[in-house]
């Protein structure tokens, strides 16, 4: 790199003494893509034996709903067939009310679904949950058995 400096009694212009940031950009742009491309590769998953899915015991409120599903898609409500999707709205929306004015802590949904009910059932009544605006959902389950696998 060259520069030329001029004599003070000369008509030449003057040095231009800015800082070019251009060649400082791309360099920094291509050490960002290096890393970027780089680091996942370096990165190596530690081994560590997560442990197996167990049941937590729940705490049966008598204010908790619980809400069956059967492997025909029909809805319980504490064990009270349940035909239409707006009556579980409903239901939730007054328990949550009762509770509300009563000052006690809102109810659970506790869902009990049949394993081979398909998704679509089970995911309507979450859905419900959301509309009438439960706080809280869980599903519940058997124990796993490994004795016989």
């Amino acid at each position: 790199m060259a520069m030329n400096v001029a004599s003070p009694d000369s008509n030449e212009p003057e040095l231009n003494t800015s800082i070019n940031t251009t060649p400082l950009v791309d360099v920094m742009l291509v050490l960002l893509i290096i890393f970027l491309i780089t680091i996942p590769v370096i990165v190596k998953v530690v081994p560590v034996n997560l442990p197996d899915a167990r049941n937590i015991p729940t705490q049966t409120k008598p204010e908790n709903i619980v809400i069956a599903v059967t492997s025909d898609e029909n809805v319980y409500w504490n064990n009270q067939l349940v035909v239409d999707n707006s009556e579980v709205i409903r239901r939730m929306e007054q328990a949550m009310l009762r509770a509300s004015a009563a000052g006690q802590s809102l109810p659970e949904v506790h869902i009990r679904a049949d394993k081979d009910v398909r998704f679509e059932a089970v995911g309507r009544i979450v859905y419900d949950a959301q509309i009438a605006s439960v706080p809280k959902v869980g599903f519940l389950t058997e124990p796993q058995n490994n004795s016989g696998s």
